[in-house]
């Protein structure tokens, strides 16, 4: 049996109830270049069993957009993702400029087969969604945080 995975993130967003927009991040590298609609994620990444959820978090939060998160956080629960993966995350409230978003890189073989290895941005940019725009660009195992934070944020 396979080695259950973990990730953990957080969804920033601002506004009020019925103008609330999220940060998203757009994964690097060739798989994703020319996808938009479900390619976009929370900032999130794996961790080890041994760490705390909440603290990979922030630390995976920080890693990818190089923004330290800071305020009341949210809890908006775990997801099981279509590959397995577990997914929990925390929603905070607070603001950026999406362009200013610098990730970590990574490296890795490509074109796959030739030897070559290329370095590449974990997410390549960041933006700001309207709830209503984000639900069409989230990856759709992600969707269901969009609806608990909502639901938050409506008093529910």
């Amino acid at each position: 049996m396979a080695k259950a995975r973990f990730s953990a993130g957080l969804l920033m967003f601002r506004g009020s109830a019925e103008t609330v927009e999220v940060l998203l991040v757009h994964p690097g590298g060739p798989f994703w270049k020319n996808k938009d609609l479900a390619a976009w994620s929370i900032p999130k990444g794996e961790y080890p069993e041994t760490e705390p959820a909440f603290a990979a978090a922030q630390r995976e939060f920080e890693e990818e957009t190089g923004i330290r998160p800071e305020g009341e956080f949210i809890p908006l629960g775990e997801l099981r993702q279509p590959g397995g993966k577990r997914v929990t995350a925390w929603a905070f409230e607070s603001d950026c400029d999406s362009a200013s978003v610098r990730s970590n890189r990574f490296s890795m073989e490509w074109p796959k087969g030739s030897g070559r290895m290329q370095e590449f941005p974990e997410i390549d940019r960041a933006g700001w969604f309207p709830v209503e725009l984000a639900r069409q660009k989230i990856l759709k195992g992600q969707l269901a945080f969009l609806d608990r934070l909502a639901g938050y944020l409506e008093g529910g």
